[in-house]
């Protein structure tokens, strides 16, 4: 496990001045309820470790990683959304803008947090194309799980997603956090249409920055 951390590390957080214009960048949006991990999630993913102090995400908390596929570098870019409706609603139209991949997220230790899935696909659905691809995943499977893998796997399977059940905090589900995301990044890879690094970039800057304030508030556990 020692190693695969060490790898991920490596090559976990990439700045505009280190991606190649040469490279496909995709823009991943993972979203769901307040405090199902979403942050810790791509955390995990990005930096190869467990987010100890995870800040409620106010706007958009974004993180690119690159990887290679087949030979080819592409990098995937990690759209966290914030879950809180105050938050989310004046910023709904960015977060779907251009999304070539959606993660839904859920606590299984809550069910609310998994009955919320059908609002959140209701959204997606209204402001994202109906090809692109979805997954869902479970979050804090370390606890108490409220929700059985049985109704997930079936809720799953009724929209025609993969389903996926890990923990952000767990360093042994390091590679099952890989899973999800390259997951989707083999998905991705033969798509034509891909976000050229000069539109995000942009658009970060005068959405998710002007419009999110980073601030304190109570930490997810995962």
């Amino acid at each position: 496990m020692e190693n695969i951390n060490n790898g991920v590390q490596q090559s976990a957080v990439v700045s505009h001045t280190q991606t190649k214009k040469h490279e496909k960048i995709f823009k991943i949006i993972v979203i769901g309820d307040s405090s199902v991990g979403k942050t810790t999630l791509t955390y995990r993913f990005c930096e190869g470790k467990f987010l100890e102090l995870a800040e409620s995400t106010i706007g958009v908390d974004f993180r690119s990683r690159v990887l290679n596929i087949d030979g080819e570098d592409i990098v995937l870019q990690l759209w966290d959304t914030a879950g809180q409706e105050r938050y989310r609603m004046s910023m709904v139209r960015h977060y779907y803008q251009n999304a070539h991949a959606v993660v839904f997220v859920y606590d299984v230790t809550s069910a609310p947090s998994f009955d919320s899935l059908k609002k959140w696909i209701e959204e997606c659905n209204k402001n994202c194309l109906n090809d692109v691809p979805k997954i869902l995943v479970g979050n804090k499977c370390d606890a108490v799980a409220a929700v059985t893998t049985n109704v997930a796997q079936r809720f799953a399977d009724q929209y025609n997603m993969p389903l996926f059940e890990t923990s952000a905090r767990l360093d042994s589900q390091c590679d099952n956090v890989e899973a999800i995301f390259l997951t989707l990044a083999h998905k991705l890879k033969n798509q034509k249409k891909f976000m050229p690094m000069k539109q995000t970039a942009l658009r970060i800057t005068e959405d998710s920055i002007s419009n999110s304030k980073p601030q304190s508030s109570s930490c997810c556990s995962s």
